[in-house]
C-alpha cells in the first residue's frame, strides 16, 4: 500500500491534509517519509507529522530552494 497517496488516520499538522503513515495505521515496512532527508524540528510543540507536500516543501526550504510550503492551517 502507497501511503504517500491513500488517506490514512493521519492529518498534515500545516495544511490539514489527510495522509497515510505506516506507523500510525500500523502497517508493516517503513512510513514513506523514511525515504526523504529529516527535517526537524516540527514547528511547535503540537504539530505532528506533514503531509508529502507540505514535508517535501519544508526540506526543499531548509536545503535553501525556498520553496513555498502549502499555508498552514488555522485553528
Amino acid at each position: 500500500m502507497d501511503t504517500t497517496e491513500n488517506p490514512g488516520t493521519s492529518n498534515c499538522s500545516r495544511c490539514g491534509a489527510a495522509f497515510g503513515c505506516a506507523m500510525a495505521d500500523g502497517l508493516d515496512g517503513p512510513c514513506w517519509c523514511t525515504a526523504l532527508p529529516p527535517a526537524m524540528p516540527l514547528p511547535g510543540p503540537d504539530a505532528s507529522c506533514l503531509c508529502p507536500g507540505c514535508l517535501k516543501a519544508v526540506i526543499s526550504a531548509q536545503a535553501g530552494n525556498h520553496t513555498e510550503a502549502p499555508a498552514a492551517k488555522t485553528p
